[in-house]
Parts: C-alpha cells; structure tokens; sequence
C-alpha cells in the first residue's frame, strides 16, 4: 500500500476534507508524537521504585475511574484471561499499590482495589492524560466519540492481526 497523500477533496460545509491517504500521512506523523509524550509522562517518585509496565497502567486506569471490582471483572474489561489478571493483582499487592479483600456478599470472591496510600500517587499520574483525553473529546458529539473510540480500537486490531497476536 502506497502511503504517499492524494490530497484533499473538498466538501460544502467544512472546508476541507481529508482522504484516506491524507488521514494515513497524518496518523503516522502524529502516532510517534503522542506515544513520545505518553512515554514522558512522569511517574510520581512514590510509584518510580515498583517497575511498573504499561499492562498496569491499564489495570490501575479501571480501578481507579471505575472502582473495585473482581479479578473476573478486571480480567474482562482488559480483555485477558483471569490468571494474568489473578497474577498482576497479586504483584500489585506485593508492591503495596493493591489491596484484596473479602466481597461481603460472597466470601468465596476477592475485590480488588487501589490502596489509600497510593491512590493520590496513581490519580496524579493518570490525571495528565485524563484531562487531554477530555479536552480532545468534549466537543465531540457522543456518536463522534464512540466513532472515534472505535477506529482506535480497529487500528489496535489490524496491529495485532499483523503481527499474527
């Protein structure tokens, strides 16, 4: 596949319009920039010492905008198999950044939670791309968004597929 832009077509009530080719060229200019600044987003000095990778950051992302859960829910939302998630809680817990405790109404089911002495820590770290992800986002309408989300995920897929994941 060529990446080479055909220009622009033009539309009636936006001005300008990428082509795909275009859009291409762009994506592949911008992607080295955003993940070069997500890379020099600074862990905070409590959190440096615990060698965390970015399979944590995802983990540590659902606990923290969306609250204890299971290890079967986290394992779901992550989109891996229980034990890997049953593994990196269990890491995390070593390194004092989780805490599992008894679901009360079921003894037999753990939850799974950022602990309160490394919840600011985690919060400050995440609050930087948190907040442009809200000032890209916002003016987009919701279909937008989900459009949006979506072709993220889509680009993520044909990556993995072409890597043979």
């Amino acid at each position: 596949m060529s990446i080479e832009g055909r220009g622009r077509r033009k539309t009636d009530r936006d001005g300008p319009e990428l082509g795909v080719d275009e859009a291409i060229r762009a994506l592949l200019l911008l992607m080295p920039r955003m993940v070069g600044r997500a890379k020099r987003i600074r862990v905070p000095d409590e959190l440096q010492s615990l060698a965390l990778a970015p399979r944590h950051l995802s983990l540590l992302s659902y606990l923290l905008f969306d609250g204890p859960m299971t290890v079967n829910d986290l394992a779901a939302r992550l989109e891996v198999a229980p034990t890997t998630v049953s593994l990196m809680v269990g890491e995390l817990s070593r390194k004092g950044i989780l805490e599992r405790r008894e679901d009360a109404s079921d003894r037999r089911r753990r939850i799974v939670s950022i602990t309160d002495s490394k919840r600011p820590s985690v919060d400050n770290w995440l609050a930087r791309g948190a907040h442009a992800w809200r000032q890209a986002l916002n003016p987009l309408a919701p279909e937008q968004r989900q459009m949006f989300v979506q072709t993220l995920q889509a680009y993520e897929a044909a990556m993995a597929d072409d890597e043979g994941d």
